[in-house]
């Protein structure tokens, strides 16, 4: 398929939580990246929001093989392209475009797409995308929202991200159209600023056992 779904589902059903995070040096990605896969969370995505992104994808995919680091926030296929060429497992956009779509088919990374209206929904299906993000999620309509689309369209399953947050991500995950969820709290960036590593594991630890018996 389009979404290459084999590769992509082996990454979002790892983990019921995708950190999302920005960073500020390639040297802080490691050391993040290492942390959150200690805790259970070894897929991360590491959003192009800092100049440092690119070298922290960079240096992830290197020196920390236990990782699957994806690259987030892509806009353009330019960065697409450069979030591949430095390393990225899988591509995350908030939206979606044509030229985005296009860059994206002849890529051996997977894509997970933004969309959110029954229209765009629509529009992904027809392309060959039936795994999405949803985003922001709870500004969006969050749970209310992802439940009235779930009777009609009965394929498509999301990653909700943007305020997703310990008080309401048991509810996200128990719908049966989430396939996981993407939250920043587990990587603070109060315990990013402080080298307060062994507490992100312990926070990704603690997200990691979420759903499960």
């Amino acid at each position: 398929m389009t979404q290459k779904t084999h590769a992509l589902l082996e990454i979002l059903t790892g983990q019921p939580v995708m950190p999302v995070v920005a960073v500020q040096s390639a040297a802080e990605g490691v050391e993040l990246a290492r942390a959150l896969s200690a805790g259970g969370l070894p897929g991360i995505e590491v959003t192009l929001r800092t100049p440092a992104a690119l070298d922290a994808i960079r240096a992830i995919s290197a020196e920390v093989p236990e990782a699957l680091c994806g690259a987030g926030t892509i806009l353009t296929p330019r960065q697409f392209d450069e979030a591949v060429d430095a390393g990225a497992r899988f591509i995350v956009s908030p939206g979606t475009t044509h030229e985005v779509l296009d860059v994206a088919k002849t890529a051996d990374v997977p894509l997970l797409p933004g969309a959110a209206t029954p229209s765009e929904l629509m529009a992904m299906i027809e392309e060959g995308y039936e795994i999405l993000k949803f985003f922001p999620a709870e500004q969006l309509g969050g749970i209310p929202y992802l439940k009235a689309l779930a009777p009609v369209f009965q394929t498509v399953r999301f990653c909700p991200t943007g305020g997703v947050s310990p008080k309401n991500v048991s509810e996200y995950l128990a719908l049966p159209n989430v396939i996981c969820v993407g939250g920043s709290w587990v990587a603070p960036k109060e315990f990013l600023a402080e080298r307060r590593f062994d507490e992100i594991t312990a926070l990704a630890r603690e997200a990691a056992s979420l759903g499960r018996a």
